[in-house]
């Protein structure tokens, strides 16, 4: 039954090596819906998978100098704080087990960020003009992305890119770097703390990691040999659909002690006679 884990663990890393797409955005809702991990645990773990698979990749982004350090600076300003508030709530919805907002968060996030990929991926490549630079907005943007990180693990990658591609004048590769390093420092710090409140799976974590680092190795060498483009739209279709089924378990979410009521023995409620 563990290899299911080392399986998963692979294919994901397999998955963002060849489309990019977030490592968070994938683990939380796969471990969920298909492998059924409380969403307690499901979080913590995504989170911390995703901080081992940045920390592959960023150091390469770094060696090939295609991350800014002082745009990098001013999103960790704001996404530091924020991870740290998310983590923070996360766990007091843990306690409350209920996990309504976090399948609002959570499908709400993947649902745009799926859109953005498919918009992105059909709209012809255009070359806009530079935009002006625009740090103070930078900065306090990350914030409610940082706090959605470690609140539901997902949207480093997505929303950071659009944050950057909005507010700074960076290249194309530069914003891919220097996003990926950010959600290397949030996810480290965000999985910190999960692990130290313990709302994350240590065997779970092992066995995924072990199949990631393989994954990563396999689809670092086939990535350059496949359709990215079509992989990444086909990746975010079955993602936008992943994000409405989230969405529609949030809208029917009940909580434990709501389940219990309504199961309570008709007898045994108050009656008008």
């Amino acid at each position: 039954m563990h290899s299911v884990d080392y399986i998963a663990g692979f294919v994901i890393a397999i998955i963002i090596s060849m489309t990019g797409v977030g490592a968070g955005t994938i683990t939380a809702p796969l471990l969920i819906l298909l492998l059924r991990v409380s969403p307690r645990l499901a979080v913590g773990t995504a989170l911390a998978y995703s901080a081992v698979v940045k920390l592959i990749v960023a150091p390469v982004q770094m060696f090939r100098g295609q991350v800014n350090y002082r745009v990098l600076a001013l999103m960790l300003a704001g996404g530091l704080p924020g991870v740290i508030l998310g983590a923070l709530l996360f766990g007091e919805i843990a306690r409350r087990t209920n996990w309504a907002p976090l399948y609002w968060v959570l499908g709400g996030v993947i649902v745009f960020s799926s859109s953005w990929h498919i918009y992105r991926c059909l709209r012809p490549a255009s070359h806009d003009a530079a935009l002006k630079e625009r740090p103070g907005w930078t900065a306090a943007l990350m914030l409610p992305i940082g706090a959605e990180v470690g609140f539901s693990s997902s949207g480093a990658g997505a929303l950071g890119t659009l944050a950057l591609m909005s507010l700074t004048s960076l290249p194309a590769s530069q914003i891919v770097g220097t996003d990926i390093a950010f959600g290397l420092g949030i996810t480290l710090v965000g999985g910190g703390m999960h692990i130290l409140g313990g709302t994350y799976s240590y065997a779970l974590l092992l066995r995924m990691t072990a199949g990631g680092i393989l994954g990563a190795i396999v689809g670092t060498n086939i990535a350059p040999r496949l359709p990215n483009r079509m992989l990444r739209l086909a990746l975010s279709i079955i993602l936008l659909f992943v994000g409405i089924e989230l969405c529609f378990r949030a809208a029917t979410f009940q909580p434990p002690s709501a389940r219990i009521l309504r199961n309570k023995p008709s007898a045994s409620l108050p009656t008008d006679e």
